[in-house]
């Protein structure tokens, strides 16, 4: 599995890429080899902080880790073991949920259902409901602003899509957009 490396204010090495290529291959003992798997990494220096991005996409599942330290294959080290650990977890949800179903556990499929089902963990509090007026994106986040909230469901105008604006750590703003 080879991942898709960029940079942000830093140039991507070939011993950088080498680098993520070798941890990235660690996570692939997870999964069957024939699933479908893609990895996006994104590296940027910030000041004296160099920050890493992984996201991972298999077979319909997201795992994301961000990491930041002041060197840029340390942090490479602590988004990997992240991205370890809730493939992990993930993998361990699954197992346990087909185990109560007595079926034999395969660690190796993605099981999104079944992952889903698990009750003891999963519990929604509130639901709440609005109705959702087509609007554009600067509308959007200047109603999530006004709302004091750090995220916002509108319907798109231009796409008459739902879509979702979230402030993000740095404090700018980032759009969700439904791919189908």
């Amino acid at each position: 599995m080879k991942a898709q490396v960029h940079g942000d204010n830093i140039a991507v090495t070939a011993a950088l890429q080498d680098y993520v290529d070798k941890k990235i291959a660690r996570l692939t003992r997870y999964f069957d080899r024939e699933a479908d798997k893609q990895i996006y990494v994104t590296m940027a220096v910030e000041g004296l902080d160099h920050r890493v991005e992984m996201t991972v996409f298999v077979n319909g599942m997201i795992f994301r880790a961000e990491e930041k330290s002041p060197d840029m294959y340390a942090s490479i080290d602590l988004a990997t073991d992240k991205l370890e650990e809730q493939i992990h977890r993930y993998k361990e949800k699954l197992s346990r949920k087909l185990r109560t179903r007595g079926q034999r556990p395969q660690l190796r499929s993605a099981d999104r259902e079944a992952v889903a089902d698990v009750d003891d963990e999963i519990k929604v509090v509130r639901v709440k409901r609005f109705p959702i007026k087509p609007m554009d994106v600067e509308e959007a986040v200047l109603q999530m602003e006004l709302l004091g909230h750090d995220f916002f469901v509108f319907m798109n105008a231009e796409t008459e899509e739902v879509n979702v604006v979230y402030r993000r750590r740095s404090g700018d703003y980032g759009l969700i957009e439904p791919q189908m």
